[in-house]
């Protein structure tokens, strides 16, 4: 659903990993894209970015609370979300442990059938951990895009923003 402007919404997911504190990176460049964007937060995600910068950006405040009764919808619905996603967050949102207002999103957008692409940073002793792969796989059959290579080395296994975004715009041509 664009906005009043033409722009597609893109809602960007950040957690406690490395790739939230260059997400203004991706920010730049699906803006250069054409999209809307938002960023929503988990807790502890918000000591990796700027949230000030983000929201000066993106014209939007970072959001990372779930809203109280009676408080306005705050943000467009989403065409399409990007999450860069811890083992916490993975772990949880495969099954639907929404105690952050980032991973209740996450698991409510995936019932509305958003398109949402899912790039997992973790160490790798948490990648072979039994119950990750499991969760991948969760979100996988309910129709999450996954980009991550378990045979990558760790600093490598998550791409650079510009295929995270052409990748994006893979699943969204169908």
């Amino acid at each position: 659903m664009a906005d009043g402007g033409g722009r597609r919404i893109l809602y960007v997911v950040v957690c406690a990993a490395p790739a939230a504190a260059d997400v203004e990176v991706f920010v730049r460049l699906a803006q250069s894209a054409g999209w809307r964007v938002f960023v929503i937060s988990s807790p502890l995600g918000r000591r990796f970015v700027d949230v000030h910068s983000l929201a000066s950006l993106t014209g939007e405040a970072v959001r990372s609370e779930f809203r109280m009764p009676g408080e306005s919808k705050g943000m467009p619905s989403a065409d399409a979300v990007v999450a860069p996603a811890t083992f916490n967050t993975v772990n949880k949102w495969a099954t639907g442990i929404t105690d952050t207002f980032a991973v209740g999103l996450l698991c409510e957008l995936m019932g509305f059938g958003v398109p949402i692409l899912a790039v997992p940073q973790l160490k790798d002793a948490l990648a072979r951990h039994v119950a990750f792969e499991r969760n991948l796989e969760v979100l996988r059959s309910m129709g999450v895009r996954v980009l991550f290579d378990p045979a990558a080395p760790p600093h490598a296994r998550m791409p650079r923003w510009e295929p995270i975004l052409e990748e994006l715009h893979s699943i969204l041509d169908g």
